[in-house]
């Protein structure tokens, strides 16, 4: 059993800025989340992806950003439980316990859900017998690249991501994108970049067309590539279809969450709780009159949220908003970061 503060489901960038914010004030958080890692859809979907609205950022790779973010809350030494999903939540007296798929349970005194689409699965392309190569040549998101390294990759996708890691790979293998329109959904600068590649004979890029059949023993060797009235067979190590992911909401419901268009919905004029009190959502889960889907304003709705668990969690306890430049930052590892002091001068 294991017990803390703030029960935090989802470690996007969203989550692991609450746990900061929740440090300031003295609390501790757990973090569970689907994915292996932290970091959520910025390190596993696109981690070389650049984000420009990052305040002080003018460009910063998601994959950057989560670093500096694990970096910003090591001294606040939060627990993860990672490659488990959370499924069932009760409430206790003066408590909650969350239990995830792998029989973890943790108590804690609130619950934030920051879990951005929500438990979220690839969205699959409909091929006989595509999950018998899953994970033997098959996959649906790119984590360590250099495992394709002068490998044959076919990519098929017409989005961002698609194009990002076509750009990206062609470094390193021999890949080929598959879109089954002429026209891609990604930004104008990446669609010029793969034309480029393509030019150059460095990138093979098939369009119209889409994947039908997977050939292989022991894992992938070579795919059907369906172009018009022609089928084209072509040699492949990896086969990585990136069509987006599909948000799981249903267990949210369960909880007797109100969801609206896959969404939870929160009361924004307060402190981002929703209608069960002492469970709040920040980030792209949540919905609100004006919401944005934007990570800086999950930034915002976390900060807000802490100082209301706060509350919560010590009731009658009066807490005075200190700024770091004032206060500094008291870790849980011992760890003391103060500003340092400036020189008083006169005027005469």
């Amino acid at each position: 059993m294991i017990k803390t503060d703030l029960i935090i489901i989802g470690a996007g960038p969203t989550g692991l800025f609450t746990v900061f914010e929740a440090g300031l004030l003295g609390m501790k958080c757990h973090l569970v989340d689907s994915l292996t890692k932290p970091g959520g859809q910025c390190v596993e979907i696109y981690p070389n992806k650049p984000i420009y609205d990052i305040p002080a950022h003018p460009e910063i790779l998601a994959g950057k950003l989560v670093d500096n973010l694990l970096d910003q809350i090591k001294p606040f030494s939060p627990n993860f439980s990672l490659g488990e999903i959370a499924e069932e939540l009760d409430k206790k007296d003066d408590h909650f316990v969350l239990k995830t798929n792998k029989g973890t349970e943790i108590h804690g005194k609130v619950i934030v859900i920051a879990g951005g689409l929500g438990n979220f699965e690839p969205r699959k392309p409909s091929i006989e017998g595509l999950d018998k190569f899953e994970n033997r040549g098959v996959q649906y998101s790119i984590i360590e690249k250099e495992k394709f390294k002068n490998k044959n990759v076919i990519i098929a996708g017409g989005g961002d991501s698609a194009l990002d890691w076509t750009i990206e790979l062609s470094k390193i293998c021999n890949i080929s994108l598959i879109h089954r329109r002429n026209e891609f959904r990604g930004a104008n600068s990446s669609v010029k970049s793969v034309q480029e590649l393509k030019d150059k004979g460095i990138v093979d890029v098939i369009t119209p067309a889409q994947v039908v059949e997977l050939f292989g023993e022991k894992k992938l060797e070579s795919i059907n590539v369906k172009s018009g009235e022609k089928i084209i067979n072509m040699q492949a190590d990896f086969f990585i279809p990136l069509f987006g992911l599909v948000p799981k909401m249903n267990i949210f419901k369960n909880w007797g969450l109100e969801i609206e268009k896959n969404a939870i919905v929160v009361n924004n004029s307060l402190d981002y709780q929703t209608n069960i009190k002492g469970v709040y959502a920040v980030g792209d889960i949540n919905t609100y009159p004006g919401k944005l889907k934007l990570i800086l304003s999950g930034f915002h709705e976390a900060a807000v949220m802490c100082h209301s668990a706060y509350q919560l969690i010590n009731p009658g306890k009066k807490n005075i908003l200190k700024y770091t430049t004032v206060s500094g930052i008291n870790g849980f590892d011992g760890s003391i970061k103060k500003p340092a002091k400036t020189d008083i001068g006169t005027i005469n």
